[in-house]
C-alpha cells in the first residue's frame, strides 16, 4: 500500500480519536441514565468459547438482579471502525474487548475508563505483564488482560518419524526440518505452512535474533527492521518461504490449521486455541513444540490475546466494573484455562494441562513480546503495511533494501 493510503488511514483514525478525547469521561457511578442492559463488546466468532460465554450471561443477570448482560461479536476486521465510532456515541458499549496491540490507540485518547485504583479488587498479580502494559498510557491502566494465547508450533508425528526428524531443540534445525519435510512431502505439500503475509508469525524470526519492529527513540519511534539483528531474522526467514512451504505468498494467517487438516502440511503455527480447529481423526497424530530460539529454549513470539476496557461515556460505570470483576472470578478464569486459553490470573495456568501443548504454550509466553506500544500501532495495522512487507520478503525482494523502505513508512505511520 502507498505511503500516501496510509497517511490517510491514521489521518482518519486520528481524527475519530480526537473526538473520542473531547468527548471526555463519565463519572464514577450511575446515577443518571443507568441502563439494566449492560452491553459488552466480544471480538471474534467464537474466540471466547460459546459455553464460557453462556456461563458469563447466567452468572451475571444472577448476582445483579433485574440487570441482563448483552454480548455482541464483532470481527476483528471490524472492530477498530465500529469503536472509533462506537466509543463516542451516547449508545456506547459498555465493556468491550480489543487485541493487545490495539490497546494503546484507545488508551491514549481517554476512551476507556482509568482503572488503576481497582486493579487490587481484579487481583494480586494479574497479567501477563505485557498485557497491562499494553493498557497502560501516562501511567494509567484502562485496559486490563483478558486472555493470552502463545504462539507455538503444531506438527504431525508421524511425518516427523517418516522423515526420522526429531524435535528441533535449535531456529536452525527447525529451519533443516521444515525442508527435509517439503523435499520429502512433494511439490505441493509444506514442510511448515507458513503464508506470505503471515506477519504475526513471521516476527518471531526477527525476535529470536534480537531485532524488533520499531524503538522508541525520546518521543518519537523508529523502524528497526533493517537493524543487523533483523535482517539476519529475516534472511532466514526468506530461506523458509523458499524451501519449507508451498502457502501462497498473498496468503494471511487466518485458519493454518486447514492445510494441515487436508494432509498439506507437516507443521503450522499458531495461537495455543488453534489445538481445538485439528480435526479429531487427527489428534493422535498432533504435538506441540515451542518454537526453538537461536541457541535453544524458546524464541520469542508475538503474543495473541487481548485485553477489556470499560467505556469512558459508559453510563452504566460501576455494573461494568462489577463485570469485569466477575471476568476475573476464579470461576470464569478457571474455564479460559481450560479450554486453552491463558488466563490473566497465574494461578490457574495450570488448569491449561500438563501435555506436551500446554507446556509448549507456557514456555512459549515467557519469552513472548508485543507489537510497539505506539498509540498510532493501529493505522499501521489498517494500513496492512505488515502484510505489504512480509508479502515482498516471501516473494523473494531483497531483504535490506524492503526493510529500509519499511522502515521508512513506520517512522512516518508512527509518529503521527
Amino acid at each position: 500500500m502507498k505511503l500516501t493510503k496510509i497517511a490517510a488511514v491514521a489521518a482518519a483514525s486520528a481524527l475519530a480519536l480526537t473526538a473520542l478525547a473531547a468527548c471526555g469521561g463519565s463519572s464514577d457511578n450511575d446515577a443518571e441514565g443507568g441502563s439494566d442492559t449492560l452491553t459488552l463488546w466480544l471480538a471474534g466468532k467464537e474466540d471466547t468459547p460459546k459455553k464460557v460465554e453462556d456461563w458469563l450471561v447466567k452468572e451475571f443477570a444472577a448476582q445483579n438482579e433485574g440487570k441482563t448482560l448483552k454480548v455482541q461479536h464483532i470481527d476483528w476486521g471490524d472492530l477498530i471502525p465500529r469503536l472509533n465510532t462506537a466509543l463516542q456515541s451516547d449508545k456506547t458499549p459498555d465493556v468491550v474487548e480489543v487485541g493487545n496491540t490495539q490497546a494503546a490507540t484507545f488508551t491514549s485518547v481517554g476512551a476507556f475508563t482509568d482503572l488503576t485504583d481497582k486493579l487490587d479488587q481484579l487481583g494480586d498479580d494479574i497479567g501477563p505483564k505485557s498485557f497491562v502494559e499494553a493498557g497502560t498510557f501516562d501511567g494509567k491502566v484502562s485496559a486490563v488482560p483478558y486472555y493470552w494465547g502463545s504462539r507455538y508450533i503444531f506438527y504431525s508425528k508421524k511425518a516427523f518419524k517418516d522423515a526420522g526428524i526429531a524435535v528441533p531443540t535449535t531456529l536452525d534445525d527447525f529451519a533443516k526440518a521444515a525442508a527435509q519435510l517439503k523435499a520429502d512431502g512433494g511439490s505441493k505439500y509444506s514442510g511448515f505452512w507458513l503464508p506470505g503475509q503471515d506477519w504475526r508469525n513471521g516476527i518471531s524470526w526477527i525476535f529470536a535474533n534480537g531485532g524488533d519492529i520499531a524503538k522508541q527513540d525520546g518521543d518519537n519511534w523508529v523502524g528497526t527492521l533493517s537493524s543487523p539483528e533483523s535482517i539476519k531474522g529475516l534472511t532466514e526467514l526468506q530461506g523458509l518461504f523458499e524451501k519449507a512451504t508451498t502457502a501462497p505468498k498473498d496468503g494471511k494467517d487466518a485458519e493454518p490449521w486447514t492445510a494441515f487438516n487436508n494432509g498439506e502440511a507437516a507443521m503450522f503455527m499458531a495461537p495455543s486455541w488453534a489445538r481445538f480447529s485439528v480435526e479429531e481423526k487427527l489428534a493422535k497424530d498432533l504435538g506441540g513444540f515451542a518454537l526453538p530460539g537461536v541457541d535453544g529454549g524458546a524464541a520469542p513470539v508475538f503474543a495473541g490475546g487481548s485485553n477489556l476496557g470499560i467505556s469512558a461515556k459508559s453510563k452504566n460505570q460501576d455494573l461494568s466494573f462489577k463485570l469485569l470483576k466477575l471476568i476475573y472470578s476464579d470461576e470464569y478464569q478457571q474455564q479460559l484455562a481450560k479450554n486453552g486459553l491463558g488466563p490473566a490470573n497465574d494461578e490457574f495456568t495450570s488448569l491449561m494441562g500438563d501435555d506436551e501443548f500446554a507446556k509448549s504454550a507456557i514456555a512459549a509466553a515467557g519469552s513472548s513480546k508485543l507489537t510497539p506500544a505506539s498509540p498510532e500501532w493501529a493505522s499501521v495495522e489498517s494500513a496492512s503495511l505488515m502484510e505489504e512487507f512480509f508479502g515482498k520478503i516471501a516473494s523473494g525482494e531483497d531483504v535490506e533494501a524492503t526493510a529500509k523502505a519499511t522502515d521508512a513508512k513506520l517512522n512516518d505511520a508512527l509518529n503521527k
